[in-house]
């Protein structure tokens, strides 16, 4: 029960040490003090009713004595039923009351820990020092960006939220460990709609950075980008949503002659949002260019694809002829000319590629073959609800994905939000497709598949801000 002598900073002391519980409205305090305890010492359960009935909302918050104690009981308890015959309960980290969010933290933002270090460390010290309370996923040392020297600084990123709270409380204080801040939204109209505020801290981790198109590039000069002049073998692609290396290259890989993909990376080790492309002829180059600019991928998001110069000597009349010359037979190869499209590589030859042309599905994921879908008039047995980051999948691709688990009845997009609901006539098969792609990221879009409500309990449930 909530104690209100207690100071209303006590709630976030030690941060992120409190948990939001959607459940269903018949579990009791008693209930979710039974299934929590065993993950640490619990100082309170508020369990939300309404002012007039008394009865409860459906949802509640748990304090814990550690940070440590409610990761771990969210990793382990998110999706797990604590009544039988009960709807399985969704478990998040509450947000802090001071931070004046709607919103509750997402995982990946209790990841990433910011520590002081000696200045002779390396990134392989920091791996070994930090290693004994869980997975690393890298390790970043900060440095001065003249000398190269190191600042005394460094980021540790683990697998799992409980493992960086561990290494935070357990670690010796001279490090001075604490959560890493995500990294600064930009606030341009068009970076709202591409996704919300992890859409840049996922770039950071896994590809391109979620900025807009930086003016900013350290390793090019302005006198060294494109002009009317210069074709070269070079390009520089530049991305506002997340994007990775693997993504890039499998998207200009498409064209043959792909020698060279590189994700751009600013002092601190962040990927800047661009990608270097070289290509070993310039007729490839030209057209990966005049294709591939503006293009969309991930759906949503427009690629911007210039020319860089390569270094080459363009000061032969002779030399700058035949550049030219090889730039107009491909840019009439590819607006006009039947054989153009002959230049995309498939399995069996080429293929053309067009912007309306529908992308492969992308993912890590083991997909099963595709099954037919659903009659449009069948009883709907299970939802799935569906967060995607940074935003939505077309609805053939998520057709395409999720229809391989059976009996897919409708995919349902929420205009305006980066949410979707999954219908289906069989529950096995909802649940053989919850579990197989939660926490999946499919053509670069990352996507948190759980149980929706029953249709009854929806003006019931908390509204998250995404």
């Amino acid at each position: 029960m909530e104690d209100n002598t207690k100071p209303s900073s006590y709630l976030d002391e030690p941060p992120n040490s409190r948990l939001f519980l959607v459940t269903s409205k018949s579990i009791t305090e008693d209930n979710i003090r039974d299934h929590f305890s065993t993950f640490g010492e619990i100082q309170d359960i508020w369990v939300v009713k309404d002012k007039h009935t008394k009865e409860s909302k459906g949802v509640a918050f748990v304090k814990f004595a550690k940070s440590s104690q409610a990761c771990t009981a969210m990793e382990e308890m998110h999706g797990k039923c604590l009544v039988e015959g009960t709807k399985p309960i969704k478990v998040f980290i509450a947000q802090s009351r001071s931070s004046g969010s709607h919103r509750d933290v997402e995982d990946e933002e209790l990841t990433r820990i910011f520590v002081m270090i000696p200045k002779t460390f390396t990134e392989d010290d920091l791996k070994e020092t930090f290693k004994e309370y869980g997975n690393i996923e890298y390790c970043i040392i900060i440095k001065n960006k003249l000398t190269g020297e190191s600042k005394g600084l460094g980021y540790v990123r683990y697998h799992k939220p409980s493992q960086a709270a561990i290494a935070i409380e357990n670690c010796d204080k001279t490090f001075r460990a604490i959560l890493a801040e995500p990294r600064a939204k930009t606030s341009s109209t068009e970076n709202e709609y591409f996704g919300n505020s992890r859409s840049e801290h996922m770039a950071n981790e896994s590809g391109m950075s979620g900025y807009p198109f930086s003016a900013d590039n350290s390793n090019y000069t302005s006198g060294d980008t494109w002009n009317s002049d210069m074709i070269t073998r070079c390009l520089m692609v530049s991305s506002r949503a997340a994007i990775t290396q693997e993504q890039v290259y499998s998207l200009f890989d498409l064209i043959p002659g792909l020698d060279y993909c590189e994700l751009q990376r600013d002092q601190y080790g962040f990927v800047k949002g661009q990608a270097m492309i070289r290509y070993n002829n310039l007729g490839s180059a030209v057209y990966a260019k005049e294709k591939l600019n503006g293009f969309e991928y991930p759906p949503g998001n427009r690629l911007a694809v210039t020319y860089v110069d390569d270094g080459e000597d363009r000061t032969s009349p002779v030399g700058k002829m035949a550049m030219q010359l090889v730039a107009a037979q491909m840019m009439s190869m590819v607006w006009n000319g039947p054989s153009g499209p002959q230049l995309m590589k498939t399995s069996t030859g080429y293929a053309p590629l067009a912007t309306s042309q529908k992308l492969r599905v992308q993912t890590d994921v083991s997909l099963p073959s595709v099954k037919k879908m659903a009659p449009s008039d069948s009883v709907v047995k299970e939802r799935l609800f569906v967060i995607f980051n940074p935003s939505p999948l077309p609805v053939d691709v998520l057709e395409d994905v999720f229809c391989r688990y059976g009996s897919l009845i409708e995919v349902y997009l929420v205009p305006g939000r980066n949410v979707g609901y999954m219908k289906y006539a069989d529950r096995k098969h909802a649940n053989e497709a919850m579990a197989a792609l939660h926490g999946k990221v499919v053509n670069g879009v990352k996507m948190k598949v759980m149980l929706a409500d029953p249709p009854k309990e929806e003006s019931h449930k908390r509204q998250r801000t995404y």
